[in-house]
């Protein structure tokens, strides 16, 4: 089968913005006056941003009406930004940069499909937006992964069949999306976590162009 496009998701693919994400959803818990663990903080991988707060707030056993839910999930947002507003082109994950001028070279379509409604500013900061023919993020989706929208709108704007297509998912809600969308699924990350894709690598370090192969 001849791949003619991938499309990479943002956080942990790419870039390791969970870390930042995680720091101001803990900010916005100990300002509510409750803990939010690493271990919860596994339930928003690959979640939107309204239906993390959900479940940060069922974590602490509160609940508020729609109006302060909207205020509570902008404030963590505008900590969000300002973490990754300090990030730079050191914070590209191991081999992703190589590997993606790569795909370019053999005329491999690229694009980026992310929940991420900040992912123009991240890539802006680490220099790698013109490595993408489209970027579909969260301000172009209405559904949430494992809704498969977000890739194929990936796949429309490149101009491709969703068969044509891999896509590089680090959460499980990533891999079924894909699955959904009728594309091949490279897990980047835990085979145990990863297990429904049909490839997983642990990282894209001395990564070759045969891991696109099916």
């Amino acid at each position: 089968m001849s791949v003619k496009g991938c499309i990479f998701d943002l956080d942990g693919v790419i870039v390791d913005t969970a870390k930042y994400h995680y720091l101001a959803w803990k900010r916005l818990a100990a300002e509510l006056g409750f803990e939010f663990t690493i271990k919860d903080n596994e339930r928003l991988k690959g979640v939107s941003r309204m239906k993390s707060l959900e479940i940060l707030l069922e974590v602490g056993g509160l609940n508020f009406d729609d109006k302060t839910k909207v205020k509570l999930a902008e404030k963590k947002n505008n900590w969000y930004v300002e973490y990754i507003s300090k990030m730079d082109k050191s914070e590209i994950l191991p081999g992703v940069e190589n590997f993606i001028k790569s795909l370019k070279e053999k005329g491999i379509k690229t694009a980026l499909g992310s929940a991420s409604k900040n992912a123009m500013i991240i890539l802006n900061n680490l220099k790698i937006l013109d490595y993408f023919d489209a970027v579909i993020d969260g301000n172009k989706v209405k559904k949430a992964k494992p809704d498969p929208e977000v890739f194929l709108l990936a796949a429309k704007e490149l101009n491709l069949e969703p068969k044509d297509c891999v896509v590089f998912e680090d959460a499980e809600a990533g891999i079924e999306a894909a699955k959904n969308a009728g594309m091949y699924a490279v897990g980047v990350g835990s085979l145990d976590i990863l297990h429904k894709a049909d490839r997983v690598i642990m990282g894209f370090d001395n990564a070759k162009l045969d891991i696109i192969k099916f």
